[in-house]
């Protein structure tokens, strides 16, 4: 790269879902370069010219190492999980390596600002079907407590907002609801769409709404954040809300698959058959549809007011209808799962 470069990037977690739709949106600027920190190297980052440091987010000088002479830090690594032996890693990764990179940030003067990637679910998730939920809802503790991904982002959300005021920084944080668009390797948001798409989720329990954006509209709302954001404050971005089965059901008819059936009964329902169900997909060497953490999801209502990173950011989102689209092209290119059923009106 030209020493005229304008500023240094930062991006943890450059090999994920959002992270690779992030650096997307930034090498292309001949004013930026784009530095990653990463455990391992990738094809991707040697492709796109990225500058890459090899270390663990959570050790203090792997992150001393990283921000030498950054201007902006995006903070996008992460773990989604729903296994609950992955409770400890997730807080490591999610509270420790904010800490740990905070920390190096507030010893490198040319940090400007960071902007923390989060999730909609600390703050807008409810137990009502109605509820809209924007920035001035509390965290959602109680509703979240027994979900260890959701709970280690509200201690990370915590964690970072109290060391911007006691370091200095600035800070933004921005919470995407579920993730979807194309380019999700490693399943991480698109694995309930990948099981509709293979016939492995034949039902869902009756109820709840989820919320999504498109990955590559989320990586733009980090940008403007890092832009135009307001230190100390949080950003939800997500594209639409509507029901569970709305959302399987177009799922399925895209993928051209049956639709998961919705079964009155709620939750309790499929725990008191979960074994017998698990016991029989395992025999037939499949995965299981449901855990008992994603059928306590499944009752509770994700939807989004993200009206704030529209009136302040400047933010907008594509048709959600497209995002359908290119999520399950995408998982049947990548899983060879036969031939996309096209588009289709609703």
């Amino acid at each position: 790269m030209s020493d005229s470069v304008g500023k240094t990037v930062l991006i943890t977690g450059a090999s994920g879902f959002l992270g690779k739709h992030l650096i997307e949106e930034l090498v292309g600027d001949p004013e930026i370069r784009v530095r990653a920190l990463v455990r391992r190297g990738t094809l991707f980052l040697e492709q796109r010219g990225v500058e890459v440091v090899l270390g663990d987010v959570c050790e203090p000088e792997v992150c001393l190492r990283a921000v030498a002479g950054v201007s902006e830090i995006y903070h996008v690594a992460g773990l989604v999980s729903r296994d609950p032996d992955d409770s400890s890693a997730m807080y490591r990764l999610h509270v420790e390596g904010t800490r740990a990179l905070m920390g190096a940030a507030s010893e490198e003067e040319s940090v400007v600002r960071l902007v923390i990637v989060s999730t909609s679910g600390t703050i807008a998730v409810s137990e009502s079907p109605d509820e809209i939920s924007d920035e001035a809802k509390p965290y959602r503790l109680k509703t979240v407590s027994k979900w260890p991904y959701y709970l280690s982002k509200i201690y990370q959300e915590r964690t970072a907002f109290k060391l911007a005021r006691d370091l200095g920084l600035n800070v933004v944080i921005v919470n995407p609801s579920l993730l979807l668009g194309p380019g999700d390797e490693r399943g991480s948001s698109t694995g309930d769409v990948e099981k509709v798409v293979r016939g492995r989720m034949p039902l869902i329990p009756h109820g709840g709404g989820v919320a999504f954006v498109d990955v590559r509209d989320a990586a733009r709302g980090c940008v403007l954040a890092m832009e135009v954001g307001k230190s100390g404050e949080r950003y939800l971005l997500s594209a639409v809300n509507m029901t569970v089965s709305t959302f399987l059901g177009r799922v399925a008819r895209l993928a051209g698959v049956p639709a998961p059936r919705s079964v009155r009964g709620g939750a309790g329902f499929f725990k008191g058959t979960g074994r017998v169900v698990g016991a029989l997909f395992r025999k037939l060497d499949y995965e299981p549809p449901f855990d008992e953490q994603t059928l306590e999801m499944a009752e509770h209502t994700w939807y989004v007011d993200a009206s704030k990173a529209e009136r302040e950011l400047g933010w907008g989102c594509r048709d959600s209808q497209e995002t359908l689209i290119d999520t399950v092209f995408d998982v049947q290119r990548r899983r060879g799962l036969g031939q996309f059923a096209g588009t289709v009106n609703y």
